[in-house]
């Protein structure tokens, strides 16, 4: 066991000003969560264990999930605001693999601007109270806005969910809007297979799948369903046969270069909707709304950066994701953002909003030692 930091109970008094609900979530969790719906980097990197009745379990590897989870079988109503501090245990290219993190969740408030501002406030708030006089960096990104673009440009389903689940990974950005400049050619798929994905007829693709399948006399119940191998065959081709023109696909390129400080991300945004002829709609003026809720929690927009490109590497974040770095660091000592529909997906019954951020309390240890 790691030891628990000192700057624990002075955080633990900060969460109580916050008005949150201390929260501590079991260590083993069941792992189908985090293989499902972590992103890649997570989930190669957590520890795995089975039950005596063979249930998949894992050590936690970090706390939205299980706070969710909890939240759900509780049945608790929302608004409601979860703080936790506790150990997670995954693999790290640096550091030990069992470390402390401290956070809070923020479920069910619909004023998504004002939750979102709130959850940096109180992410900047922790890190000023355990490193007074520390320079801090933000850095903003907003997935529901790319998203947007990619929607505005017309590119179809299977295009929107590969680019917008490279997000946040520069390599896998990168791969993807190469394939997209020279879509690889549909070589493939036969003949009629490849007419039935490229003209999309979902229906009649399945009824030929399950066809081939029972001369072949394969059970559609042993593995994947004719109607899901349909409808990924038609993703698949729609990606190798959409070209973007070099005007949207300038635009794209150019959506992803903007890097600006937040007091200015507004109106560089409305000029990019603008010069593209392209309508962001709600995607924007959320992304207005939010901007002017952080600088009503008297934080300096113009210390804030926003970068079109930024996300984080974790596949259930649906719009703001953010990181608050110390000003002469490279390593992230917060992350966090929204994932709006990572309750659904758990299990809950409706639609619940949610927003938060953990820190990683051993990075702050180690700035705090350096600086005596």
């Amino acid at each position: 066991m790691t030891t628990r930091p000192a700057i624990a109970a002075d955080i633990a008094n900060l969460f109580a000003t916050r008005d949150t609900h201390a929260v501590e979530v079991a260590v083993l969790q069941p792992a189908d969560p985090f293989l499902d719906m972590a992103g890649e980097d997570l989930r190669r990197r957590i520890f795995l264990t089975e039950s005596e009745t063979g249930k998949t379990l894992c050590l936690r590897p970090e706390f939205t999930i299980p706070v969710c989870l909890d939240h759900i079988a509780s049945q608790a109503g929302t608004p409601r605001r979860y703080s936790y501090l506790g150990e997670v245990f995954r693999q790290r290219r640096d550091g030990g693999n069992e470390f402390f993190q401290a956070g809070i969740e923020d479920l069910g408030d619909r004023d998504t601007a004002a939750a979102d501002a709130r959850s940096l406030a109180d992410a900047h708030a922790l890190l000023s109270l355990v490193l007074p006089g520390k320079s801090l960096a933000i850095t903003l990104g907003d997935q529901t806005l790319f998203e947007a673009v990619l929607a505005a440009l017309g590119l179809p389903r299977g295009w929107r969910m590969r680019l917008a689940r490279a997000f946040g990974s520069a390599p896998m950005l990168e791969a993807a809007l190469a394939d997209l400049a020279n879509p690889p050619r549909n070589s493939q798929l036969s003949g009629p297979v490849a007419l039935l994905a490229l003209d999309g007829d979902a229906e009649g693709l399945a009824a030929h799948i399950a066809e081939g399948m029972e001369e072949a006399g394969l059970s559609a119940s042993s593995g994947r369903a004719p109607a899901d191998i349909a409808r990924r065959l038609i993703e698949k081709a729609q990606l190798r046969s959409v070209r973007l023109s070099d005007d949207a696909f300038s635009a794209l390129k150019g959506f992803l270069e903007i890097d600006v400080a937040l007091d200015g991300a507004t109106s560089a945004l409305e000029k990019f909707a603008a010069d593209a002829g392209l309508s962001l709609g709600p995607a924007l003026e959320n992304f207005a709304a939010r901007a002017k809720a952080i600088e009503a929690h008297g934080l300096s927009a113009a210390q804030i950066r926003y970068d079109a490109a930024f996300g984080r590497p974790l596949d259930y974040y649906t719009g703001l994701v953010f990181e608050i770095a110390a000003g002469d660091g490279d390593r992230p000592l917060v992350g966090g953002g929204r994932y709006d529909r990572l309750l659904t997906l758990l299990g809950a019954k409706k639609p619940i909003p949610g927003v938060g951020f953990s820190v990683w309390l051993d990075r702050i240890e180690a700035l705090r030692e350096n600086a005596k």
